[in-house]
């Protein structure tokens, strides 16, 4: 791969992330504080993920992988995107918020199989290639958050509540134009399929790769991805608001070590993986969710902010031994034939039907420990995933056998 594609697909990667990281993290304070938004229609708010989540694959499959080159589809994806969220900067009032953030999460989730495509489609070994591309993702979001907090100051109490988070939706719509347009530049990256192939609803929602369910460890990994998406959920939903909430300064910029441990695990992974084996990898993972809840549940700002820094820092953990080990996983038992499709299944449950339990089950538990002086009872709130967690890393470790998962690095 030449060097200035390989620039390309980084500024792409980039943008791509920090477009997400942009809004996405102070959503939850933002409807709180600046729409008056209760914890139930924030969990709605949060919930169009989900649901862009389920809807993507009919994006790709239908329509990118069949008609138009994926790097047009993206381009106009993001122009779409640009001007919703910069209807969304000017919006007051949460039912016409709700309506725009839910067709923005339609069209944006789809877009993160598209950069995926477009990279794929320039490099001759992926496996080698695409984590010097996908780690410039991971700084684009912090990038994001660093500028929201320490840049523009826009999380801090007295902005909070004089409206400047709105800001995120505007700083958002031109990193989105940006890469619309930037979009149209990209390496070519044609159809898949043809138009004469036909159209094959059972193989795009992955439910081709069900007869895998045969296989009892598969099916409890499965049922377990669903099931800890439930505290996953937890911290997309809550943090930012929680951090907040208790007098954290520049929240925004300090979740961000959340993203720098994931760089630190990803290179970690191949070895813990190799060494310790799929189930220990998962079961640390589960623990480290467990823990995390436990620290935001009796941390504070004062003597022991280094509990919620640590808590925060045990993303990398949470999500590279848990979901990336999950693809490594999936695609062992999956083989050439259902490789694919195991993989689109293992993400509609997680992302889409998992999370969407898991935002609503955050959005109740919320607002029965929301004080009438606006306040939250956060001690008792973090208790609930973290007893989720718990519940899953119990039930993993007994019910899945271990077995030998050969690694492809």
């Amino acid at each position: 791969m030449k060097n200035s594609v390989r620039a390309q697909l980084c500024f792409m990667m980039f943008l791509e992330f920090f477009i997400w990281g942009a809004w996405f993290v102070t959503l939850g304070t933002f409807l709180g504080n600046n729409l008056n938004a209760t914890d139930g229609e924030i969990a709605l708010a949060f919930s169009t993920q989900s649901w862009g989540a389920i809807i993507a694959p009919f994006v790709i499959g239908v329509i990118a992988d069949r008609y138009f080159n994926a790097e047009r589809i993206l381009g106009m994806l993001h122009l779409l995107g640009a001007l919703l969220m910069y209807t969304m900067y000017g919006t007051t009032e949460f039912g016409t918020f709700y309506l725009l953030v839910l067709g923005y999460m339609i069209l944006y989730m789809p877009t993160l199989a598209l950069v995926n495509s477009v990279s794929f489609n320039q490099m001759k070994n992926p496996a080698k290639e695409f984590s010097m591309v996908r780690v410039f993702g991971t700084l684009g979001w912090i990038i994001a958050g660093l500028s929201i907090s320490y840049i523009f100051n826009w999380d801090k109490e007295t902005n909070i509540g004089s409206g400047l988070l709105k800001n995120t939706f505007l700083m958002t719509s031109i990193a989105s134009l940006i890469l619309g347009l930037f979009s149209f530049t990209l390496p070519r990256t044609p159809p898949k399929a043809t138009t004469s192939e036909k159209f094959n609803l059972k193989e795009l929602l992955g439910l081709d790769s069900l007869s895998l369910f045969k296989d009892r460890n598969f099916l409890i990994f499965f049922i377990s991805s669903v099931l800890i998406c439930i505290p996953l959920a937890f911290y997309y939903q809550n943090a930012n608001p929680f951090l907040v909430e208790i007098g954290m300064e520049n929240p925004t910029g300090k979740m961000t070590l959340g993203q720098l441990s994931e760089i630190v695990f990803m290179i970690l992974l191949p070895y813990f993986f190799t060494r310790f084996g799929f189930k220990r990898t998962i079961l640390v993972a589960m623990a480290a969710w467990v823990i995390r809840y436990l620290l935001f549940a009796f941390g504070d700002v004062t003597g022991l902010g280094f509990m919620l820094l640590i808590g925060i820092a045990l993303h990398g953990i949470c999500y590279d031994f848990f979901f990336v080990s999950g693809q490594i996983y999936t695609d062992s038992k999956a083989g050439d034939k259902f490789k694919s499709s195991a993989q689109g299944l293992i993400t509609l449950a997680t992302y889409g039907v998992g999370m969407l339990i898991g935002f609503w089950v955050a959005g109740q538990i919320s607002t029965t420990y929301l004080l009438s002086d606006g306040n939250h009872v956060w001690e008792t709130i973090w208790i609930y995933p973290a007893g989720f967690a718990l519940v899953v890393f119990v039930l993993f470790g007994v019910f899945f056998k271990s077995e030998k998962i050969k690694f492809k690095p």
